[in-house]
């Protein structure tokens, strides 16, 4: 099975972009970043100069992140609450340091995920043909 549109000429390998995404490379080579600081996108990549201006990544993103750390860290501070009764300042601070500090790993690594995932798929302008070529 080949992740290729009709009418398309080249493979563009789902799972190796994916990773490279989460790792915020360029999902086309693997070398050049990704992101242009915490979450701005580069226009092209510094590399190979493909062209990564086309995402449409949007609240993708933060909606993902919530998602992933609701999950961690509701149960988690059920668990906690009930094994260890923490004061209330004990416990909003550390689960508020957990959420916080999740969230910030979690966020620019699933934009470059779903960077990678519209870049494979050939969503929006992905698909497109390089008019300069």
């Amino acid at each position: 099975m080949t992740d290729t549109m009709p009418g398309t000429t080249t493979d563009r390998e789902m799972k190796r972009a994916l990773w490279r995404g989460w790792r915020r490379r360029c999902p086309n080579c693997g070398e050049g970043a990704m992101m242009d600081g915490y979450l701005a996108v580069n226009d092209a990549c510094p590399h190979c100069g493909e062209a990564l201006h086309h995402h449409r990544a949007d609240d993708g993103p933060p909606y993902l992140t919530l998602l992933i750390v609701g999950h961690i860290v509701g149960p988690a501070m059920l668990w906690g609450y009930i094994a260890y009764e923490p004061t209330p300042l004990v416990f909003i601070a550390v689960f508020g340091l957990a959420s916080i500090l999740m969230s910030l790993w979690f966020l620019p690594r699933l934009k470059g995920f779903l960077v990678a995932m519209q870049w494979a798929t050939r969503m929006g302008g992905f698909g497109r043909a390089d008019p300069a070529a």
